[in-house]
């Protein structure tokens, strides 16, 4: 650069340097990194030269500089960095090219200001004059040749496949334009035009908003033009394509969001006038329904601007302060809340419900049909008399269209369109019918019998067809169609039926959904169509459900299982009075774990919910049938099966499917213990009351995030029920102090350090101790680090608290012991219990039983570990037993003579690894209790035999100093077991 920009250089240094450049372009190589990285900084001085240099010094060159480039082929080189400098050197040389002069027939809009523009609508304000085009006298200067190449490779730029290089072209289309003949730059315009053409690419639509925003913002583009121009724009408003499982085009809006804006603040509010309508319906609508968060806001933006720079925008005020830049950013609130609000102003209503039905319902993602047909049940109530007439019909011809997306929008559509109509008109006291004529009521009745006959519920959007229709068969039972006794009736049944036995079929992403709209369909579907009529003791169709959906129950098929007893859970309360007893039977068995079927965690945790729902729909009534509802006989054996469910710790490739049962089951404790406490006070025991707090404190203490979360908010509901208090909770103000009504939102059940605090400090109460010191346990000899650090830290914590009451510890550690006993084997509780008793010893939590022999507690506690070890060939389960028993040491009496001996039989273990974990803990005992258990000359030759004994050597090696180390600790050598002689 020094030696262009030097006023002493001469034109052949400038000639040699550029004929050096262009050698080395010339001789570079696209194809080898080492060529790449010439061509980069060649491009780069190149760039700067024809940046920086006098346009006369550097005009005699520019000819053969763009003809090296054009050598190049730069556009076709995979190097982005690459082509974005040849653009930009592309549009330096042509502003070499052109006169540097500003063209005089540019748009100027004049004089700006806001407060003008915010106060036009009022009578007699004087609107801004813009500058008209003054013809430019020097229009008839030659333009060289070169200028048409240069253009061609921008417009080329304009399609590129970076968002940089499309960018800069852009750029340098302005630029170029500005310094053109008014009829040339209008040519410009109308190239950069066609891009936007459905044969083009989604990069050419952006490029080409990216130009128009330019071309705009500097006046290039007459107001003759803006017919053209915001026609393009309002379609790249609204551009989405489908790419596999994605779509492209959320640039294309975003870059025509931007093209708004800067019409905004280059145009005169009466040039625009004539779009305002078009350019205001298209930003709010994707404002409120565009699918990505950058183009909602892009538009809310734009129209900001409009609202500000034109002020002509109908109800711009009111509108940008609903929809501003923070609300735009939740979708559903858009879709729900925002539009709803915009449409109360008659100028967008008809545009937001024809862009949804044109555009909206058919989108490839699902969530945005959904969210868009609940948006036209929304905007029915704005426009019902258009929604009847004209959008229900067109609805009703897109259910057959042979796009399966359009197809599931639309019935979707049609499900929330009739339902809001209903909604109005049995808010005005008058029937559907004086919404819907014949015609769309018969059109709503075929749409299940034309998708089965042309068997769209198989196969591939099968799954959609299934959800869309259940979603159909709700809304037109809650608007009481006068379908009663129809065969559609019948139809929709077996829709319902097959959909449950097909589930198994059904992806696991979309089954939760389908087989919750098959549900929430069969109880619409019932309550209206299926209940007996006055005096009538059957059902009004579909013969005996109950009885069907029972014998479904007994499928070897999960998902079938579980399909049927959430739709007994739907039954309406008269189909399942007489059968009560019979139902709860069936979901019972449903519930309970067999070996064929252990694996079934999906189908108890269903069968807990219908149950749960049930007794909701029964309801209760103490001395009544148990046929009829839940009563005082009933009650015991209900609770028994969710009881029972609590301890289901079922696990499998999956991992703990049975915390899936566990958290069923404890909100359908809940919801029953809230239903009785409400109506029947009575009926709740003091045994079972107790029985569910126990439980629900156990699950609150064990190691799983979600479970403990979901067992301390059930916990805290119903202690702190009071409508009226739940009767008989055991230690009722203790745990009122220890969860005090106004901590319950305060505290993160899900985080350890919140959670085990509080949770410990029952066990101070005796009802709580054993099962909240089982779910302890199980947190404490756990494997995530911060669950047990911060359980550890409670559970020492309380010890250290108890530590001066002889009593309490021996209350505690008998807990502890019957913990143990009871779970002895189950290898679930017993391997973190072992891990739990290690770090109780080695934290001195015991040191109480140490003063005196043979304690009753070190006695059972030796007894149970070697019960709980014999046998076993699991090594983590030996591996802790080896640290418990070198904590025992510190018992005086037979249990340490006796714990040593154990230590000496696992010295010998059949497994090498658990025999060199034994002498390395072993050794490690030796040196802290080593004083107590041998004397101090034995000591020596005790570690010298640990440490230098190869323990992982053969059996035959090891026996023999396993053996002397016997006698020198003085316990008896074991005894080979002689094996048995065969028969």
């Amino acid at each position: 650069m020094k030696l262009i920009t030097r006023p002493d250089v001469k034109e052949k240094k400038l000639a040699g340097f550029l004929d050096r450049v262009l050698g080395a372009l010339a001789c570079s190589s696209l194809q080898t990194l080492e060529g790449v990285v010439v061509m980069d900084g060649m491009l780069q001085a190149l760039a700067q030269i024809f940046k920086h240099g006098k346009r006369e010094d550097c005009l005699p060159y520019a000819a053969r500089v763009l003809e090296c480039l054009d050598n190049c082929r730069l556009s076709e080189s995979n190097q982005t960095l690459l082509r974005k400098l040849g653009v930009k050197l592309v549009q330096r040389l042509g502003l070499t090219f052109l006169k540097p002069k500003v063209a005089k027939w540019r748009y100027q809009r004049g004089c700006r200001s806001l407060a003008a523009n915010l106060s036009l609508p009022t009578q007699g304000q004087h609107e801004e004059t813009p500058h008209t085009a003054t013809p430019d006298s020097d229009e008839d200067y030659d333009v060289p040749e070169e200028v048409e190449r240069v253009i061609e490779q921008l417009l080329v730029g304009l399609k590129d496949r970076d968002t940089i290089v499309r960018w800069s072209a852009a750029k340098g289309i302005g630029r170029m334009a500005g310094r053109l003949p008014k009829e040339l730059a209008d040519d410009v315009v109308g190239s950069v035009l066609d891009c936007f053409s459905f044969q083009e690419t989604n990069d050419a639509w952006h490029g080409g908003c990216l130009a128009l925003a330019e071309l705009g913002r500097r006046g290039l583009l007459l107001p003759s033009r803006l017919t053209d121009v915001v026609a393009v724009i309002l379609k790249a408003l609204t551009y989405d394509e489908k790419r596999g499982a994605c779509s492209v085009g959320a640039n294309v809006r975003d870059a025509a969001c931007y093209v708004c804006w800067a019409f905004a603040r280059a145009y005169a509010p009466q040039e625009l006038r004539p779009f305002v309508s078009e350019i205001a319906s298209a930003l709010v609508i994707a404002t409120v329904f565009d699918r990505d968060v950058n183009c909602r806001r892009a538009a809310s933006a734009a129209f900001q601007e409009n609202v500000g720079r034109q002020g002509t925008f109908p109800h711009g005020i009111d509108i940008l302060t609903t929809a501003d830049y923070f609300a735009v950013g939740n979708r559903s609130n858009c879709f729900l809340v925002i539009s709803v609000f915009i449409a109360s102003f008659p100028e967008y209503t008809r545009p937001m419900i024809e862009h949804l039905v044109t555009l909206k319902i058919s989108h490839w993602d699902g969530v945005i049909r959904e969210l868009s047909a609940k948006a036209l049940h929304n905007l029915a109530w704005r426009a019902p008399e258009y929604s009847a007439s004209h959008v229900l019909p067109r609805l009703l011809s897109l259910t057959l269209s042979p796009d399966v997306h359009t197809r599931h929008g639309a019935i979707l559509a049609c499900a929330e369109v009739t339902y809001a109509l209903y909604q109005l008109a049995a808010e005005e006291g008058r029937p559907l019918t004086d919404h819907l004529d014949g015609q769309a009521l018969d059109g709503l009745k075929q749409i299940h019998s034309q998708l089965y006959d042309r068997q769209l519920y198989r196969g591939l959007g099968g799954e959609l067809m299934r959800q869309a229709v259940c979603v159909l068969i709700e809304k037109l039972s809650l608007s009481k169609m006068p379908f009663k006794g129809d065969a559609v009736i019948d139809g929709w049944h077996w829709l319902i039926s097959d959909t449950f036995r097909s589930l198994r079929l059904i992806s696991s992403r979309s089954r939760q959904q389908i087989k919750g709209a098959a549900v929430s369909a069969l109880t619409a579907l019932c309550q209206e169509y299926c209940l007996p009529e006055p005096g009538d003791t059957r059902p009004a169709g579909q013969g005996d459900l109950v009885q069907q959906y029972l014998a479904e129950l007994q499928s070897p098929e999960e998902m079938t299982r579980c399909g049927f007893s959430l739709g007994l859970g739907a039954l309406p309360g008269p189909l399942l009075r007489g059968r009560l007893q019979q139902v709860l039977a069936g979901l019972g068995a449903v519930t309970r774990i067999s070996p064929k079927d252990s694996s079934f965690a999906e189908s108890r945790r269903d069968g807990l919910m219908a149950i749960s729902r049930i007794c909701q729909t029964v309801g209760v009534k103490a001395e009544g049938s148990p046929d009829d509802a839940v009563c005082k006989a009933n009650i015991p054996r209900i609770y028994a099966t969710l009881l029972d469910c609590m301890q289901d710790y079922t696990t499998d490739s999956r991992g703990d499917v049975g915390a899936w049962v566990r958290k069923a089951a404890m909100t359908s404790l809940k919801e029953l213990t809230v239903l009785l406490a409400s109506s029947e006070p009575g009926l709740i025991g003091a045994d079972v009351c107790k029985q569910v707090l126990c439980c629900l404190a156990q699950q609150a203490s064990e190691k799983i995030d979600r479970v403990r979360a979901h067992a301390g908010e059930v916990l805290l509901a119903l202690l702190h029920f009071d409508s009226p208090p739940i009767p008989h909770v055991p230690h009722r103000g203790e745990l009122e102090r220890i969860f005090p009504r106004s901590d319950g939102a305060a505290v993160n059940w899900n985080a350890p350090s919140q959670a085990f605090p509080r949770i410990t400090q029952l066990l101070g109460l005796p009802a709580y101790r054993y099962h909240v010191l089982l779910g302890l346990v199980v947190s404490v000899g756990g494997l995530t680090e911060s669950t047990v650090r911060h359980s550890t830290h409670s559970l020492f914590a309380y010890v250290k608290q108890i530590q001066g009451d002889p009593r309490a510890v021996e209350s505690f550690a008998g807990t502890l012991l019957q913990v143990f006993q009871d779970h002895l084997l189950s290898d679930r509780v017993s391997v973190p219990l072992l891990k739990t008793l290690d770090q109780m010893l080695a934290h001195g939590c015991f040191d109480v039983f140490a003063t005196q022999e043979n304690h009753p507690f070190s006695v059972k506690l030796l007894a149970l570990c070697k019960e709980e070890i014999r046998k076993s060939k699991d090594i983590q389960k030996l591996r802790s037993s080896v640290a418990v028993f070198c904590g025992m040491i510190q018992f005086p009496g037979d249990v340490r003579k006796k714990a040593l001996a154990q230590l000496c039989l696992l010295l010998c273990h059949p497994f090498p690894i658990v025999r060199k974990a034994t002498a390395s803990q072993v050794y490690e005992m030796m040196l802290t209790f080593g004083d107590e258990v041998v004397g101090a000359d034995a000591l020596g030759a005790v570690l010298a035999v640990l440490g230098d004994t190869a323990w992982d050597a053969e059996l035959g090696v090891v026996r023999g100093q396993r053996n002397r180390l016997c006698d020198l600790l003085e316990v008896p050598r074991p005894q080979p077991v002689p094996k048995p002689s065969p028969c």
